[in-house]
């Protein structure tokens, strides 16, 4: 099981929260407001907060706009994740991956069975990583982001983590990006 290695030191991450919503505005964001309460009592920094629509543009263009950003770590989405006409997170930000993170819906899917049971089926949770920047799409309801945050991202965000964590490996997410080409490489 996992366990914080006291003797490490907690390194605070740039976590950028995105709400979509068709309704949401930040007064009345609960599940925006959920994820920051969260990753800031946990010691890391609020980046970045926003509400778009729930359209395919407008979501991909606040994501990719995180994603170049050197300041921003990793980007949370709230909401979008389930099957009616509106929603349309995973086929915003999919595209966007270079790496899926298949075990994220995984591990989302069997907290939240845990939870909810078999309404579990009806969250698309998905998440990757796009230009050294972790991504993470959990449904909008306020409890599915303290159970994606409590149960999965506070200890994978939290470099202490062992036996391994996001964090850790960081440094060598854009690698395949500065590796020069091999020797007589033709691609």
């Amino acid at each position: 099981m996992a366990s914080i290695d006291e003797t490490k030191q907690f390194i605070p991450l740039n976590i950028a929260v995105l709400t979509v919503s068709d309704t949401r505005a930040l007064a009345d964001d609960k599940s925006g407001q959920t994820l920051a309460d969260r990753l800031t009592a946990a010691g890391h920094r609020l980046a970045a907060r926003e509400i778009v629509t729930d359209d395919v543009e407008a979501i991909r263009d606040v994501v990719r706009r995180w994603i170049a950003d050197a300041g921003v770590d990793v980007v949370i989405t709230t909401g979008g994740t389930g099957f009616t006409g509106r929603d349309v997170t995973p086929e915003a930000i999919e595209p966007l991956f270079e790496k899926r993170m298949d075990g994220f819906s995984i591990a989302f899917h069997m907290l939240s069975h845990a939870k909810i049971g078999t309404s579990t089926i009806q969250s698309r949770a998905t998440a990757g990583v796009a230009g050294a920047t972790y991504i993470f799409c959990l449904p909008g309801s306020p409890g599915a982001c303290r159970d994606g945050w409590d149960g999965i991202l506070a200890a994978q965000l939290d470099y202490r983590t062992r036996p391994c964590n996001f964090v850790e490996i960081m440094p060598r997410l854009d690698e395949h990006l500065r590796r020069p080409k091999a020797q007589g490489a033709t691609a």
